[in-house]
């Protein structure tokens, strides 16, 4: 569904993305994950569209990214939601109001419509529509990432990205956020999954698929068994999160 083909990127003299080369699967839950500072952001962004490589080639459905006109880039950003590391709320709205932010942005809709639209997705995000009327500051941390994920899947959109969606939780709501990660995975089969992570644990338990980057190339990428097998030393460093002596690419 989405290849990246020898793509580079620099910022000044940093080159951050260094000829990255993977294909994401259509309907599937890939974890990108590696250290701080390793591209992860900057490899999203260039999914969305957000950032155009300084060489190689994205391909979504086969179409070239890197040669869309401004118009087909609001029409490519339209196929993502998104889920953010604090889910991103805003404040000022209830529930309900965060929810339909999406679709009224989109135009088109009758109210009746969006209500119907706004109580199916609460319910496959395992949320009481009781909470319709809530602020965000009324909602445990769990609850606001689940009303997050239910404006991300509000349009319906064919990709889903969760930027870092762990960070900073506690065990049980980081354990429940993974549960939900493969819930709705298994609800919309036709929906593709990405995750930014550094966890991974969580990306062991959840992801179809891993890749793991490394000085802005692929480290390794394959199964959750694959990376449980590996004799890689940088992998390896990474999973015990200990020094081993010097990191040189493989």
């Amino acid at each position: 569904m989405i290849e990246f083909k020898n793509v580079s990127k620099s910022f000044g003299t940093k080159k951050i993305l260094d000829r990255l080369s993977f294909t994401l699967e259509s309907g599937k839950i890939t974890f990108i994950v590696g250290k701080s500072g390793e591209g992860k952001s900057v490899t999203i962004k260039h999914i969305i569209g957000l950032l155009r490589p300084d060489e190689g080639q994205i391909l979504y459905d086969g179409e070239d990214l890197t040669k869309y006109d401004r118009k087909a880039l609001q029409a490519h950003h339209r196929r993502f939601g998104m889920l953010f590391q604090s889910a991103a709320l805003f404040d000022s709205l209830t529930v309900a109001e965060n929810i339909v932010f999406p679709l009224k942005e989109i135009g088109h809709r009758s109210a009746h419509a969006m209500q119907e639209i706004v109580e199916n997705i609460l319910h496959q995000v395992g949320l009481s529509d009781k909470l319709l009327d809530k602020y965000p500051n009324a909602l445990s941390t769990g609850e606001k990432k689940r009303v997050g994920l239910a404006r991300a899947l509000v349009a319906k959109p064919k990709v889903l990205l969760y930027d870092e969606p762990t960070t900073g939780m506690d065990p049980l709501v980081s354990e429940m956020i993974d549960q939900l990660i493969v819930q709705t995975s298994r609800n919309q089969t036709d929906l593709t999954s990405v995750v930014i992570s550094h966890d991974l644990k969580a990306a062991l338990a959840t992801a179809d698929t891993i890749i793991m980057l490394y000085k802005g190339r692929v480290a390794l990428a394959g199964t959750p068994e694959t990376f449980r097998s590996t004799k890689d030393p940088v992998v390896r460093q990474f999973f015990s999160g200990k020094v081993e002596g010097p990191m040189e690419f493989v």
